[in-house]
């Protein structure tokens, strides 16, 4: 059981966290713009496409028309998907963990197009392709 002065504490943090950051008041899915639009408590809305946040990728939109915010307003829930969203980090850019965050740009760096990118890829043609991968002992 938590003791009073840890709650107290705890009570004392979340008070500050708010009056340093804008927190969620409303939340939805607009089907017409495919983004899903926060209402802070600055008056300010956001919207973001959902297939860019980590554990919303993918989604059908019946899947992201039921959107809960959490107590504090920090966070989005996504009972459909069983997915969170902090909306701190999401205001702050970082739309999932570094490891996900780096396996998008690595997946868009694979897809890029380049004269300099084909002529290595030429180059290291003619020198028998991508090494034989050995295996470890």
């Amino acid at each position: 059981m938590v003791r009073h002065d840890e709650y107290e504490s705890a009570s004392q943090r979340a008070r500050r966290k708010r009056e340093r950051n804008p927190w969620a008041i409303r939340a939805r899915y607009d089907r017409d713009t495919q983004r899903v639009v926060v209402g802070l408590s600055t008056q300010l809305d956001v919207a973001f496409p959902p297939n860019l946040v980590q554990g919303l990728e993918g989604a059908k939109p019946s899947q992201l028309e039921c959107i809960e915010i959490t107590p504090s307003g920090f966070g989005l829930h996504f009972p459909r998907l069983d997915a969170d969203v902090y909306l701190p980090a999401l205001l702050e850019g970082f739309f999932g963990s570094k490891r996900w965050m780096a396996a998008q740009l690595g997946e868009l760096g694979g897809r890029s197009k380049s004269k300099a990118k084909a002529a290595a890829s030429r180059r290291n043609g003619r020198l028998g392709g991508r090494p034989k991968k050995i295996a470890a002992r």
